[in-house]
């Protein structure tokens, strides 16, 4: 079952900086089976960012662990990470 996962944590980058970095990991995160389906910056934080992804079941947990030097380079704050998990059709 598709999961729809809401992170939101904090960046020690630009948002741009951040961005680039994320965009540039497209391709890894669909070979994993993950769709990044948003990516923003908040209106009133320019260091706290969400992002929107889909996955089936324990993907994204996977992705993160085997990943996790990759995403910390991004400036992406891990333990800063408040992940939300919302299905379609339970």
């Amino acid at each position: 079952m598709a999961e729809t996962h809401v992170l939101t944590f904090n960046i020690t980058t630009s948002f741009s900086a951040w961005a680039e970095a994320y965009d540039a990991s497209i391709p890894v995160q669909k070979v994993a089976g993950i769709t990044s389906l948003f990516r923003g910056v908040s209106a009133t934080d320019p260091n706290k960012v969400c992002a929107v992804l889909q996955a089936e079941a324990g993907v994204m947990e996977q992705f993160m662990a085997d990943n996790s030097e990759m995403v910390a380079a991004s400036g992406h704050v891990l333990e800063s990470t408040v992940a939300q998990v919302f299905l379609d059709n339970p």
